[in-house]
């Protein structure tokens, strides 16, 4: 039996998961946090149970990539190196370059380089794991699979700004979306739980956790998504704003007499629910201390609400009706009372969800009260499966 392993390379942590092929049986799955900073952090989870977790360093990715296979062979996961004949890579950005999953090769790795420009955090980190990966494992077969690939192929009338079309042109500044590999996973699995071909119908896939984004999917396709040009666009998250008015940017650079580059490093990081609560980026914590009686952490919570119910509305128009709201990811998945509160914003389209079937974290299940008209769905997300499936689809090419 081969094995299959899928890599989540961030800024500075690496997430993986090895599965058995082709059964898809996830043997061991875990991350390494804090890379490149003094102590890092690794925790692997394997077999019936068992877990090995410690502090230490990890000066880069190739370091954490090094420590991750010794790991893996010294707790007895792979008995060779070898037994792992494929690798896969998620990748933030492939621009227009990559429309779909691909081999990596020289040229597919110089492509993700040159467009760190439009994921800075990303795509350098993910292109040092695949190079960390090659350096160990030179003959397991590799792909990147891009998280803007399902959005691609967007209508241009969705996809490019109101701006001077030479921007487009010559720059290639337009909307490219995220998440894309976790949208087309729950919307595949709604599909088969509806009993329908995923080409017939038209779905809303929320994606809510600490990044969120909405997806309009028609005929099986990306059709508008709520995220734009960068992740910072869409809904409010953690600690990302969300929409703003592009002369925001300058004028508040002026009053605090800062760089645009300091005003758009904000928006990421201190804004969304931290910025608003001042408590948290945490919705969990948000929400204690909205019940406790703080005002601004219940704004917050009805900011993150309002634009969620906004885009989901929209989109309802967009596509003339829609079959099914799918809610996946931390937020999505776990907080049955978001879940409520969106159907309930959503009533007067016919959408609805039981209480009891409701009252669940993480589980998969059709949640929508018995007489809705417009489905509801809970789907935990599976990137890592969606990459080792897009691996045996092109080794099968």
């Amino acid at each position: 039996m081969s094995k299959t392993i899928a890599i989540n390379a961030g800024s500075s942590t690496v997430k993986f998961k090895l599965f058995d092929m082709p059964s898809e049986a996830v043997i061991a799955e875990g991350n390494l946090e804090r890379i490149g900073l003094e102590m890092g952090h690794a925790k692997i989870k394997y077999g019936d149970g068992q877990k090995h977790e410690e502090d230490t360093p990890f000066a880069s990715h190739e370091v954490a990539v090094e420590y991750l296979l010794h790991q893996l062979k010294n707790l007895g996961i792979v008995a060779d190196y070898n037994e792992i004949d494929a690798v896969g890579h998620r990748i933030v950005a492939g621009g227009e370059y990559f429309k779909d999953s691909a081999v990596i090769d020289d040229k597919v790795m110089e492509q993700i380089d040159a467009l760190s420009e439009y994921a800075p955090l990303h795509n350098p980190a993910e292109l040092q794991g695949i190079k960390a990966f090659k350096e160990v494992l030179p003959d397991a077969f590799a792909v990147a699979v891009f998280d803007t690939s399902f959005h691609a192929d967007m209508p241009k009338m969705n996809a490019l700004y109101s701006t001077p079309y030479e921007w487009y042109e010559k720059f290639g500044a337009r909307r490219y979306g995220a998440h894309g590999t976790s949208h087309r996973y729950v919307a595949t699995r709604a599909a088969e739980m509806l009993g329908k071909p995923l080409e017939d119908l038209k779905l809303i896939t929320c994606h809510i956790g600490a990044g969120a984004s909405v997806t309009a999917i028609k005929n099986g396709k990306s059709y508008d998504t709520s995220m734009g040009f960068t992740p910072l666009a869409g809904v409010t998250m953690a600690t990302r704003s969300g929409d703003v008015d592009p002369s925001m940017v300058n004028f508040v650079a002026k009053k605090l007499n800062v760089s645009g580059d300091e005003i758009i490093d904000m928006l990421n990081h201190d804004s969304g629910l931290l910025g608003i609560s001042g408590v948290s980026s945490d919705m969990r914590d948000v929400e204690v201390e909205a019940n406790n009686g703080n005002e601004r952490a219940k704004l917050a919570l009805d900011i993150n609400l309002n634009r969620v119910v906004k885009y989901i509305g929209s989109y309802m128009a967009e596509l003339g009706g829609v079959d099914a709201v799918v809610f996946t990811a931390g937020v999505g998945e776990n907080d049955a009372n978001f879940r409520k509160q969106i159907a309930d914003q959503l009533a007067f389209v016919g959408m609805g969800v039981d209480d009891e079937k409701n009252n669940v974290r993480g589980v998969e299940r059709d949640i929508s009260s018995a007489d809705a008209k417009v489905k509801a769905l809970l789907i935990p997300t599976d990137e890592e499966l969606m990459i080792v499936r897009d691996i045996e689809r092109l080794r099968n090419k």
